[in-house]
This record gives C-alpha cells, sequence and structure tokens, in this order.
C-alpha cells in the first residue's frame, strides 16, 4: 500500500508535519519594470540573491518538518495522461489561450510543469503575435513562492483560492490538480476558484486566514479577500455542521503591505502573537466582527472591539508582541513594510521572521525569545529542546521585497493536535 499523508491543520502553532514550498525559478527573473506591476511586485527582484535567502530558508524547514516542492508535485500528476489533459483544458479555457493547447499536451510532464510556471515564451509566427507587445503566450507566475496565497488546509480538507488578481488563477488549479491527483495525498477540496470566476466581488487568498483554534479561524477583508469570499467559507462550514467561531478583521486597501491579514497579525505561541498595533490594537475605522457558526447555521454576527478582546471571551488570552518593536509609529511603519510582522510558527513557541526587523526581533528577545541566526542553525548542533521559544532569523533583504515574509512562503499541510 503506498503511503499517505495525513492533512490536517487545526492550529497555527501546533508541530508541523510537512509544508509545500516553491523555490523561487525563471518565472521571477522573467520580469521587467514594465511588467512589474501586473505581476504585483512593486519592484522586480535579483533572483540570484532572492534564492540564495531561500535556500537558507527551505534548509532551515526541512531540518525541523517534511518539505514537499511544487514543481516536483506537479511534476509527478502531469505523467499521468488524464489529468494532464484536464489541468491543461481549464488553463486554455480560463487563460484563453486555445492556440497553446496542442503545444503544451505535447510538452513531456517535466518540461511542462517547468513551462506552466516559468511561463511560454509567445512564437512570433504571425504578423498579429509579430506586432502583440507580449513576450509570453503563457504569462510566468512571478508570485508562485507564495504559496500561501492558492489553497489552505482547514482542518481535513483544502479550500482552494480564488484569487483576486487572475493572472494567478493557475496557481489555484496547480494546487488543486495536485491535491485531488497526488498518490501522496489523500483529501477533499473545496474549489473557490470556480465560484463566481468573473465576480471582482468576489475572492479569497490563503494569507488572509489564519487556523487560530480547531474551533477559531480568523479571516482578513480587504484588498485580496472579500466579504463574499468570507461567506463562502461560511457555507462551507455550515455545510458540515461544524460548531466555529470566526473572526473577521478589516484591512487598509493601500498600501500594498496590508495585501493579507498575515501582515498584521500572526501566532507565535498559545499566549504570544504578533501584530501590527496601528490596525488590529489601537482605534480606527477598520472593523472587528465576530460571527458564530452553530449546527449549519450562523448563529450570530456582531462587531467587537478588536481582534484580542473577541479571543480573549473565547478562552484564548493573548499578549500582543508589537510589530517593530515600540510605540514609535515610525519605526513600525518601517518594519511592517517588510513583513516584520509576517511570522511563521513550526511548533509553540518556535518561529522563524526576516533578520532585517531589527527592532521586531529585539522585542521578541525581551519576551523571552531566544534569537538564533539561520547560519548558526544550520552549521551548530543546537539542542533546541532546551529552548521554550526561540526565533530562527533567515535573510531576507531580496525576498521582502517581494512584498511577503516567511508565512507568505508557506503552505501547511499538517500539524499535530494542540493537547
Amino acid at each position: 500500500m503506498k503511503e499517505k499523508f495525513d492533512i490536517r491543520v487545526d492550529s497555527e502553532i501546533g508541530k508541523l508535519n510537512g509544508v509545500i514550498l516553491h523555490t523561487p525559478g525563471k518565472e521571477v527573473e522573467n520580469m521587467t519594470p514594465g511588467n512589474a506591476e501586473r505581476a504585483l511586485y512593486s519592484d522586480i527582484l535579483n533572483l540570484s540573491v532572492a534564492r540564495k535567502e531561500y535556500e537558507q530558508f527551505e534548509k532551515v524547514l526541512k531540518k525541523v518538518t517534511r518539505t514537499f516542492q511544487v514543481r516536483d508535485l506537479l511534476k509527478t500528476i502531469l505523467s499521468n495522461e488524464k489529468v494532464k489533459e484536464s489541468l491543461i483544458e481549464k488553463i486554455v479555457f480560463y487563460e484563453d489561450i486555445a492556440d497553446q493547447q496542442d503545444i503544451l499536451m505535447s510538452t513531456s510532464p517535466s518540461k511542462l510543469s517547468d513551462a506552466l510556471i516559468e511561463g511560454v515564451v509567445m512564437r512570433k509566427d504571425n504578423l498579429t503575435k509579430f506586432l502583440n507587445k507580449e513576450r509570453y503566450s503563457l504569462k510566468p507566475l512571478h508570485n508562485f513562492f507564495f504559496t500561501r496565497d492558492a489553497s489552505v488546509t482547514v482542518s481535513d480538507f483544502i479550500l482552494i483560492s480564488n484569487m483576486k488578481n487572475k493572472i494567478r488563477s493557475r496557481e489555484s488549479f496547480i494546487m488543486e490538480a495536485i491535491f485531488d491527483y497526488h498518490p501522496l495525498f489523500s483529501t477533499s477540496t473545496v474549489a473557490a476558484v470556480y465560484e463566481k470566476y468573473d465576480d471582482p466581488g468576489f475572492s479569497i487568498e490563503g494569507g488572509d486566514i489564519l487556523i487560530i483554534r480547531e474551533d477559531i479561524i480568523l479571516i482578513g477583508v480587504g484588498a485580496r479577500t472579500s466579504s463574499m469570499g468570507v461567506d463562502f467559507i461560511i457555507d462551507q462550514l455550515n455545510k458540515r455542521k461544524k460548531k466555529c467561531e470566526i473572526i473577521v478583521q478589516e484591512l487598509p486597501l493601500n498600501p500594498e503591505s496590508f495585501i493579507h491579514l498575515d501582515m498584521v497579525f500572526t501566532m507565535l505561541d498559545r499566549d504570544k502573537c504578533m501584530v501590527y498595533e496601528p490596525i488590529v490594537i489601537k482605534p480606527n475605522k477598520y472593523q472587528t466582527v465576530h460571527i458564530s457558526l452553530d449546527n449549519g447555521k450562523v448563529d450570530f454576527i456582531r462587531h467587537e472591539k478588536n481582534i484580542l478582546t473577541v479571543l480573549k471571551k473565547l478562552g484564548m488570552n493573548l499578549e500582543p508582541i508589537l510589530c517593530g518593536g515600540s510605540e514609535d509609529l515610525w519605526t513600525q511603519e518601517r518594519e511592517q513594510w517588510h513583513s516584520g510582522a509576517n511570522f511563521f510558527a513550526f511548533g509553540e513557541g518556535k518561529v522563524i521572521g526576516y533578520d532585517r526587523n531589527i527592532n521586531t526581533i529585539e522585542a521578541l528577545s525581551k519576551k523571552g525569545f531566544e534569537i538564533i541566526s539561520a547560519s548558526d542553525f544550520l552549521k551548530e548542533d543546537i539542542n533546541l529542546d532546551t529552548s521554550n521559544r526561540y526565533v530562527i532569523t533567515v535573510d531576507g533583504s531580496e525576498l521582502a521585497r517581494g512584498g511577503g515574509g516567511c508565512r507568505c512562503m508557506t503552505m501547511p499541510i499538517g500539524r499535530e493536535k494542540l493537547s
């Protein structure tokens, strides 16, 4: 009997058993200043530097858990001709590139896996194409190394996102195919990606969804996830007759550093969280809403003071640690911009974050987190069992310019249940 991976995530901090990653490749290099904005970047990245930083990040994760690469998983499922045909038909239909179907179908699984991620250069074999300013028939997936966004593990099922920017929809199609057809995984997928696909008012992205506890989900509503997206999630949970508390946090639509909830709030431990104070704690115009689900229906929906207030009512009394490390708004803004609140937990009180956010890291140190550089962690035999809380700091000067942090670059598929 073939090995199966047990897919289940009931928290943000349970011991990590498996995570899906994607090492940035040529798709990042296939970007120019002219198309950076369309690719959802404010600047182009230096791939050689970004890959070096990512390699360090991946090595840290490999030391603490099992890692899977999107490219490898995709290559495996593409060896099945029926799966290959189905995925190509979806991509061709939704991206309106019928002329590419035969070319893609005739490509080997290995090369097709690369092509679906890195893009396909347009063959200028007629006048229309020759005059076309586009370089690619199949556009590169510049953002795919942020694997958090296209799919989310919610308890024992996978939610396939309906991305706000349709340039990223192929990421969702790929992740759906991986979870539906890879022999390693046995799970059900809920595909929001097809729901009201052309409706700009309907969108869901994984960076806005935090599984706080088995019965508590925190969702951001803003530039990337809409209220209709939250309603879709509520409908799915109600179908499962799942008793659940949904906490919705409204986010600013700009600047771009607020694209997802995990850019202002992440869990660090059972009683600790990282917050961007101006949005999460201080009085502001952004609403916090508590929606309670019970026995397949909405029990109540009401306004709350903030996220921490609701969580305290639900039995979680969290101590906030401030992104930027103090109440100096200038410092908070600078470090939040470079993903200073975007930490990824691979266990209780065991987190990874960018080393560039020095004031945030210092704030963690003051709250009892041991600070361990990734280079020390990888080259030395450190007994981490002696430390209750620690943060591994990874190089992120170039990666941060892509608009995301360590949580953004991870898609957990298995965590141990919290006692």
